[in-house]
């Protein structure tokens, strides 16, 4: 190999990781300024008997009723896993743009597509184990409505794996695994109308503004978000572990899961049940994927100029 060769793909290698790394600062950035929304969001989600309210009421009643830090209870793990999580899309999305876009020419919303899926099932299959330690620990001293929930009692994440391990068996740090790689289509369909949109701003070589970042990443996360919601409430309930599951294990079982869980909530409140925290999600996830896009892009470009390399990103 030529040493112009190497060259090149150590210099793949590091841009890629100053993506990775920038994703994962712009996450946990975006997440811990939004994060009371995502307490409200789970509360609706796992709680089928707390009264889906406004977003601000919501935050007013558990501020009030378990103080004001509950509203940030479980946000270490929250964010250690946002991290990982961010650092393993963002590297194999843009790892895979290389290989898959080069320096031959554009990128296509098709491809776009392609990647954001396979990027979203490592993501998945690699982080699941620490999204499910995260949403007990979230929810861990929640004053439920619903009496059929149970407390918990870790220590902290380390705790949180043992205790699981020990009790239920690890294939439970993989509960909500189905429905997270059918939900892969979310960031997927994200990064599809955030480069198309991104390209579109950008032609002609044109600069685009961090205000235009931040409306573009907003409106392409609340389409994907609005078209999976349902799937999120059916992961989340997984994830915390106290649904009952019925009938055989495997593939068949966990698409029954899903089956079962949807219609259940159908059945007890209507198909706007599915819907119910969509407010909260909406306000945290928009915003907080829109501030995240800015903050990511910006890191990229400082850290290229430092860096001395004339970076020009193919919109």
């Amino acid at each position: 190999m030529s040493d112009n060769g190497a060259s090149a793909i150590n210099l793949l290698s590091y841009e890629t990781l100053v993506h990775a790394v920038a994703g994962a600062v712009g996450s946990m950035t975006a997440m811990s300024v939004f994060f009371p929304l995502d307490t409200a969001r789970i509360r609706l989600q796992v709680d089928e008997n707390r009264k889906s309210k406004s977003t601000a009421i919501l935050l007013a009643e558990i501020a009030k009723e378990e103080g004001l830090l509950s509203l940030y209870r479980g946000w270490f793990p929250v964010i250690s896993s946002l991290c990982c999580s961010n650092f393993v899309y963002f590297y194999t999305f843009n790892t895979l743009k290389k290989v898959m876009v080069g320096n031959q020419g554009r990128s296509r919303p098709g491809k776009d597509l392609l990647m954001g899926f396979i990027s979203g099932a490592v993501n998945v299959l690699l982080t699941t184990p620490m999204w499910v330690v995260n949403t007990r620990l979230k929810l861990q001293g929640a004053k439920f409505r619903n009496e059929d929930l149970q407390q918990t009692h870790y220590r902290g994440i380390f705790d949180a794996f043992s205790q699981i391990i020990a009790s239920e068996g690890v294939g439970t740090l993989w509960n909500g695994t189905l429905p997270s790689l059918l939900l892969v289509f979310n960031p997927a369909v994200v990064f599809m109308f955030y480069e198309a949109m991104k390209r579109r701003a950008g032609r002609g070589g044109r600069k685009i503004t961090s205000a235009e970042i931040f409306l573009i990443g907003a409106v392409a996360k609340a389409i994907a978000t609005t078209a999976t919601y349902p799937l999120q409430t059916v992961q989340a309930i997984l994830r915390f572990g106290q649904h009952k599951a019925e009938g055989k294990g495997g593939l068949l079982g966990s698409l029954r899961n899903i089956v079962y869980l949807l219609m259940d909530r159908i059945k007890r409140h209507g198909v706007l049940g599915l819907y119910k925290g969509l407010e909260a999600k909406l306000l945290q996830t928009v915003l907080t994927a829109a501030l995240m896009f800015v903050v990511y892009e910006k890191i990229t470009a400082a850290t290229f100029k430092v860096m001395g390399i004339n970076k020009k990103l193919k919109h």
